[in-house]
């Protein structure tokens, strides 16, 4: 029997964490609890944005689909993450161009591209309220990474022909953040920043519209696949008869499905919200008001909400556990940065777990002909997991060309597989963290 610890470690049945997104979260009529027998075309196991895109994507194809939800739509990473929704995959272009060959990586950065014009292009068509905002700067923490960064943006301009990002010099860095922390780097304007609570509750929505029976509060305990067909059973007894499956688990799955569970692991990372800040304070730590990832390992990732907070994201733990006080776990990352804020109030601190991979790129796979997966973001996931939905509406449709780009990429499994991974993963954490500080 499947216990879902990760789905009670840290947080209460189908509530919300109490963070800056739920507190300023968009109302929306609740979802039902699964009780009985249903039946439908697809069902999709998670209603994140893998899951509510997908329902999203088959409901306008005229598939009868069903989503089970363990909690509440948006609650898992989807609605606790930094927000930002990044150009390319999680692995740089050179990388791709050396695992894949040059072919294969122009086709994985046109799906990229893709992924940010689908969140463009939901917020527009659908009216989402998500506070979108243009930008993301990349800053490097170590003089020595500039060269590097400045001959990247070289490459996606001359190579891919990416024209919305251009380097940074050390002295700009600095009059954008208020900060003396960074060195130089990229500004990247064809990405941007959302409000991801929002973005999932309207994907949510208009998955609704669309004709997609969404079920909160049910928790998936089993699955089988026999004979063609696909039965899903939820802790309460409610059961679901299926064609075929869709897993949009992510860092949930937990012990769900092992040929997954031995390639994608889950971590945990943390945000905290300050206080209001006003108009001037937060122009001088962000002039531009885009979002900022940097450069260290144990990424620090940071934006300005739409009423002026400093929304900060840094540090990562391993295991089932989230830190007793998350808000003095991460004030000190976000302090080394802009000491400025040390007698900034902090109103807000909130984990998440999200899921990456050995290789750091995602895990789409057809485990099974009827059962299709895709997960293991590895902190990248804002765009591609509601891409991924609608690239699995396409396969389940039988159009496969993009699954199929995604799923060759070769995902390694964990050494020692699910028992190891955890042991494994801190002590390589350890190490980078070490690195970062020296």
């Amino acid at each position: 029997m499947f216990t879902p610890n990760l789905l009670t470690a840290n947080d209460r049945d189908g509530t919300y964490p109490a963070s800056y997104y739920a507190a300023t979260a968009n109302a929306t009529d609740p979802f039902a609890k699964l009780e009985g027998d249903q039946t439908c075309d697809i069902v999709v196991i998670g209603g994140g944005f893998t899951g509510l895109s997908s329902a999203l994507h088959l409901a306008e194809r005229g598939f009868d689909v069903i989503v089970l939800e363990a909690h509440r739509v948006g609650w898992g990473a989807s609605g606790r993450n930094g927000g930002q929704v990044g150009s390319g995959q999680r692995r740089e272009q050179d990388d791709l161009e050396k695992m894949v060959g040059r072919d294969d990586a122009r086709k994985l950065w046109d799906i990229a591209e893709q992924s940010k014009d689908i969140v463009k292009s939901l917020i527009t068509k659908h009216d989402i309220k998500c506070d979108w905002k243009p930008g993301i700067l990349h800053a490097d923490h170590r003089a020595r990474f500039v060269p590097e960064t400045h001959e990247y943006v070289e490459k996606l301009q001359s190579e891919y022909g990416y024209d919305q990002i251009r380097a940074v010099d050390r002295d700009e860095m600095r009059a954008m953040l208020g900060s003396e922390f960074y060195h130089g780097g990229s500004l990247d304007m064809g990405a941007g920043h959302i409000h991801p609570l929002n973005f999932a509750l309207g994907i949510a929505d208009t998955a609704r519209a669309a004709g997609a029976r969404i079920f909160e509060n049910s928790v998936v305990t089993s699955y089988e696949s026999q004979a063609g067909k696909v039965t899903v059973k939820t802790r309460d007894g409610g059961v679901v008869s299926a064609n075929k499956l869709i897993l949009g688990c992510n860092g949930y799955l937990d012990a769900l499905d092992d040929r997954v569970a031995k390639r994608v692991m889950p971590i945990n990372n943390f945000i905290i919200a300050t206080e209001p800040l006003g108009d001037d304070l937060a122009r001088e730590l962000i002039r531009d008001d885009v979002a900022v990832a940097d450069s260290k390992f144990v990424i620090n990732y940071y934006r300005l909400s739409a009423d002026k907070r400093m929304l900060f994201g840094g540090g990562e733990t391993y295991g089932y556990t989230f830190p007793k006080d998350i808000k003095s776990f991460v004030a000190p990352h976000m302090l080394e940065v802009y000491p400025q804020l040390k007698d900034v109030k902090i109103d807000y601190g909130w984990g998440g777990t999200l899921a990456i991979t050995m290789n750091r790129m995602p895990f789409f796979r057809r485990i099974e002909d009827n059962i299709f997966t895709a997960s293991g973001y590895s902190g990248h996931g804002v765009a591609m997991a509601t891409l991924a939905g609608q690239i699995m509406a396409d396969a389940v449709g039988g159009t496969m060309e993009r699954f199929d780009v995604m799923a060759n990429i070769k995902t390694p499994v964990f050494p020692g597989g699910k028992a190891l991974r955890f042991p494994m993963l801190v002590a390589a954490m350890l190490w980078y963290s070490i690195r970062d500080k020296l």
